[in-house]
């Protein structure tokens, strides 16, 4: 399935350690089909988490190929990882590289590296690692179609 990410901002007031209320925007990455939609998602998302008022300010296109995502509880962090794929062009026999775009929720920069390395060892094609840096990404929301939460309703009976 073709995923279509938009990074989401939300401005609101936070409570920060010593009590006091603080304004801060916050960038969540949400899978949906349209800009329309993906405002819609991250009102539905956040609304639960943050109490009082929010606005999301700021809606762009995230261009990530690929998503690794952990259930370790030391995971709290999201790296942006710019990997340059090496292909021999047959005719020329030079190569070529081709660069896309990968997210991975890691604890630190080394975990994400070897998170990274574990979720491409089923690639077959060569490619390095150009660029890994932390994001301020607080949370990520892939798409859930209706038809796979019936079928999660259904193996509960």
């Amino acid at each position: 399935m073709m995923h279509t990410w938009f990074l989401c901002k939300i401005r609101y007031e936070k409570v920060i350690e010593d009590g006091g209320n603080k304004k801060v925007t916050e960038p969540y990455l949400v899978d949906a089909l349209s800009f329309t939609e993906a405002e819609a998602r991250i009102i539905e998302e956040v609304t639960p988490f943050i109490s009082g008022e929010f606005t999301v300010t700021d809606i762009s296109r995230a261009h990530y190929s690929e998503i690794f995502t952990s259930e370790e509880d030391s995971a709290d962090k999201w790296f942006a990882g710019r990997l340059a794929f090496i292909t021999l062009d047959e005719k020329s026999g030079k190569e070529k590289r081709t660069y896309t775009n990968v997210l991975i929720q890691a604890a630190d920069i080394h975990d994400a590296m070897k998170k990274l390395d574990e979720g491409m060892k089923g690639t077959m094609a060569d490619y390095s690692s150009i660029l890994l840096k932390e994001t301020a990404i607080v949370d990520v929301y892939p798409y859930h179609s209706e038809e796979k939460e019936e079928f999660k309703h259904d193996t509960n009976k």
